[in-house]
């Protein structure tokens, strides 16, 4: 009798089996999906996209009901959050879906309170990647949502207050004078200040200040999430008010894609928080899913991008975390320990994640 080669065998078999059916196929996928992973511990923003999800959502559905969540409960973003030089709240936002590679964002928004439902309107409705300022505002009033109203609370109002009669400290300003005092300012010719450490050098320019980064986990605030859907789908998106006391008119990296998130549904998606300012001039979620398009797994890919950053800034204060295509998920960070939170189909409750610089 001849002899059957144990892989031939194996192999004939998986031919006469039939194939898997369409709703076979969609039970093997939601058996992983749908996942929700987002910064820091925002359970009742997790908590709403997984409804959302669960229930049969789009991963684009559910991102916008988890960041809307995290606004309408004032969770450190949203109406009342962190107010600028001038006392006012303003809102960045941006969401991205990763079938289509469709983004909308929405920049510097005064008047209005629902950041993320605004993105999802310009996506929606416009043939724009981003609006900023007054034209932001108008747009997402026009197109249903309401306003115009005060974005400020009694706690960002106070939080203003206590600074200013601090003498504005700390600030954004560099090489201006006064430089310990509120303004106006007018530019300090002949002096340059770098972040870093607290100290002085002398150069050919004059002296070059060092002073801390300002952003850390106290006065910096922002929502990163993904959500991979049922039909393993990948959307992600953020909401932020930027850093606290920035300078009016400043946009960080919150409706900037490929900074603050990024999705493709090919690869996986990625979400930061942390130093705006310096994060987009890197790109980090853009870094973290081409890194996972190359073969990196989502720890090594988020090291990567983090990396990039501190070879260039070593004071840099931020993290990203990210999620392959699989639900794979893993976060780096540096300056600060970072949390992040995940539901999944093998978990009862949303779970925290802690990631240590």
């Amino acid at each position: 009798m001849a002899r059957i080669d144990p892989l031939t065998f194996v192999c004939t078999l998986l031919l006469l089996l039939p194939p898997l059916t369409v709703a076979e196929a969609e039970l093997v996928r939601s058996e992983k999906f749908p996942i929700v992973v987002s910064t820091w511990p925002f359970i009742e923003a997790v908590r709403a996209a997984w409804r959302a999800v669960d229930n049969g959502s789009s991963a684009v559905e559910a991102v916008v009901e988890g960041c809307s969540a995290c606004e309408e409960l004032r969770c450190d973003v949203g109406p009342g959050g962190s107010p600028n030089e001038n006392g006012e709240t303003m809102i960045d936002a941006l969401v991205m879906d990763g079938v289509t590679m469709e983004v909308g964002a929405v920049a510097a928004m005064r008047f209005v309170k629902d950041g993320i439902r605004a993105a999802n309107l310009v996506m929606k409705y416009s043939q724009h990647t981003l609006l900023a300022g007054e034209g932001a505002s108008a747009f997402a009033i026009s197109m249903g949502l309401p306003g115009p109203m005060n974005l400020s609370s009694p706690e960002s109002v106070k939080k203003w207050s206590d600074w200013k009669e601090n003498r504005c400290q700390p600030n954004f300003r560099k090489n201006v004078v006064p430089e310990n005092d509120c303004g106006p300012y007018k530019p300090n010719n002949g002096a340059m200040t770098v972040s870093g450490d607290k100290r002085t050098e002398s150069c050919e320019m004059g002296k070059i200040e060092y002073r801390p980064p300002l952003v850390g986990p106290h006065n910096h605030d922002t929502i990163s999430m993904a959500v991979i859907d049922k039909m393993g789908h990948i959307a992600v998106g953020t909401s932020t008010n930027g850093a606290t006391f920035k300078i009016p008119g400043r946009v960080g990296d919150g409706p900037i894609v490929g900074s603050s998130a990024y999705a493709d549904d090919e690869v996986g998606g990625c979400g930061a928080t942390g130093d705006g300012d310096t994060m987009m001039r890197f790109l980090p979620c853009y870094q973290v899913v081409e890194s996972m398009r190359q073969g990196m797994k989502p720890e090594e890919a988020a090291k990567d991008a983090i990396s990039r950053i501190t070879r260039k800034f070593p004071d840099f204060v931020g993290a990203v975390v990210a999620v392959d295509k699989k639900g794979s998920h893993a976060g780096a960070c540096h300056g600060w320990t970072f949390q992040y939170s995940v539901q999944n189909p093998d978990m009862d409750d949303v779970q925290v994640f802690t990631v240590l610089p």
